[in-house]
């Protein structure tokens, strides 16, 4: 799939999300967002299950000034 293509899905399901904001991101990336607003819209209950990819991390800190 191409990077425009990923970007015309990623807008019909995130329609606040820009094509000028969108093409700042490279493929994997928008490969990535693409798959969780996919699964996000798909069913939710017990079976439904988030895997992260290993490349964000689980939870983030701020160390104070």
């Amino acid at each position: 799939m191409s990077k425009q293509q990923m970007i015309d899905l990623i807008r019909q399901r995130n329609r606040s999300a820009t094509s000028d904001f969108l093409v700042k991101f490279d493929e994997d990336a928008l490969r990535t967002y693409l798959r969780r607003l996919t699964t996000v819209q798909g069913h939710r209950g017990r079976s439904s299950v988030w895997v992260r990819d290993g490349v964000s991390p689980a939870s983030v800190t701020r160390a104070c000034a």
